[in-house]
């Protein structure tokens, strides 16, 4: 499958980082805009077959937070918390000009969806969360933290497309290709012709030092009971289980919700349950703002 094009861009946080986003034209699309908001260690590559998949229907906008792929690292590692990364998103909404926009957010991205919902309620038109929910489980989160706080680096390409598929066995239904890219996100060359994590490891540090009470998840969920939700769960996660999506489609007034087979935490959206799942939503918010 050939790249579509995209322009790279940079804006400037408060605090004066400069923060990439790849911007997918429209075309002559009038779909809902997506704004992409990748998982903790993950960045706007990850929404690649994605954006294939929509782009010229809909105009697309994928960041790469603070101290991941092409945006600057912080130099303060105490800036990496969800109040800083919902700061930045706002300024990147602003930067863009975008407004009635569907946040595609997997894991801590469906945390900020989340966010959105309580603090700028009347911009989104629909959420789709990825792998993620208010009901998570507190030991696959202490894993990924583990893994993401210390550097491994890999000699190759072909290391490190073999780093992906043993860090992942339980993505059973993933091809070559799709390793291929998951690593070519994941990893980028250093300047000793290593490869590295494609992110800053101290953005952990926060996570591991937190002293504040924890938030009310549940109460986040409910700041999107305003806005059609689409929750698609990895079949073989243990971030987000049956147990976590079935107690989110009863509290939730207008969700959907869908299981990808064979994946774990966390689907990258071109699987064909989650890629069906997510046109017949993208539809269903196209059609209804056709008619306000």
């Amino acid at each position: 499958m050939t790249a579509l094009p995209y322009a790279e861009r940079q804006f400037l946080t408060q605090d004066g980082l400069s923060l990439y986003y790849r911007d997918y034209d429209s075309g002559t699309g009038a779909g809902a805009t997506l704004l992409c908001l990748a998982g903790l260690t993950r960045n706007s590559a990850d929404f690649a077959e994605l954006a294939e998949a929509h782009a010229g229907e809909r105009r697309i906008v994928c960041l790469d937070y603070r101290g991941r792929g092409r945006s600057d690292r912080a130099g303060d590692w105490r800036t990496y918390t969800p109040e800083t990364y919902v700061n930045d998103i706002r300024h990147l909404i602003v930067a863009t000009g975008l407004h009635g926009f569907v946040p595609v957010g997997t894991s801590l991205g469906g945390f900020l969806s989340m966010v959105l919902g309580a603090v700028m309620p009347s911009a989104i038109a629909g959420v789709v969360l990825n792998d993620v929910g208010p009901q998570i489980e507190t030991a696959a989160t202490a894993e990924i933290a583990d893994y993401a706080g210390a550097d491994r680096p890999v000699p190759d390409w072909p290391a490190a497309v073999a780093a992906v598929r043993e860090r992942f066995p339980e993505f059973e239904a993933w091809d070559d290709a799709t390793f291929e890219a998951a690593a070519r996100a994941n990893y980028r060359e250093g300047s000793d012709g290593l490869l590295h994590y494609n992110w800053d490891v101290d953005l952990v540090k926060p996570i591991r030092r937190a002293t504040a009470p924890r938030q009310d998840l549940w109460a986040m969920f409910r700041s999107l009971h305003h806005v059609p939700v689409l929750a698609i769960r990895g079949g073989n996660s243990d971030l987000l289980t049956d147990a976590g999506l079935n107690a989110m489609l009863d509290d939730h007034p207008d969700i959907t919700g869908v299981t990808v087979p064979g994946v774990g935490h966390a689907p990258r959206l071109h699987e064909p349950a989650a890629a069906g799942a997510v046109s017949t939503f993208l539809e269903s918010i196209d059609r209804q703002r056709r008619h306000e």
